[in-house]
């Protein structure tokens, strides 16, 4: 890990941390957010070391922090929310929106679908990847209650 790759988590930290206060948290949540943050932003730049394609950056990242989230919201017995959305601040694609609103500001409509289209595929990726790992807690909650169902 780099100089620049360590700036970079570092503040995706400090990002975490910000909107684990904004949001009111403080104590063990804070915490689990503010670290949260950052190993989120590790799983990004992971991501891009293996796969070098920031969308599937952003879907191994998004996984793998809601992994994340699911197991300390199971520990800390709270909502699985409260620690995915400060966590997951870090990786929002908020340069390819700006790009995307000054592209078409500006009438530049080949730039517009460019950058549009990457913002679509991260945003898209995140979500693919919070759908799954909720989707897949849920289904196996259904299968742990109907293998205790038949063993009594």
């Amino acid at each position: 890990m780099n100089a620049q790759m360590i700036q970079q988590v570092l503040m995706a930290t400090v990002g975490a941390l910000g909107f684990g206060l904004l949001f009111h948290m403080s104590g063990g949540r804070l915490l689990a957010i503010t670290l949260g943050g950052a190993a989120n932003w590790i799983f990004y730049l992971l991501g891009m070391q293996v796969y070098h394609d920031r969308v599937i950056a952003f879907f191994a990242a998004a996984l793998a922090t809601a992994v994340l989230a699911e197991i300390l919201a199971r520990l800390m017995k709270i909502p699985v929310i409260t620690l995915l959305v400060p966590m997951l601040v870090p990786l929002i694609p908020g340069g390819d929106l700006y790009y995307t609103t000054l592209a078409l500001v500006q009438g530049d409509m080949e730039a517009f679908a460019q950058y549009g289209g990457m913002f679509i595929r991260e945003a898209g990726a995140i979500s693919f990847g919070i759908i799954l790992v909720a989707c897949a807690v849920q289904t196996a909650f259904r299968l742990w209650v109907l293998f205790r169902e038949q063993r009594t």
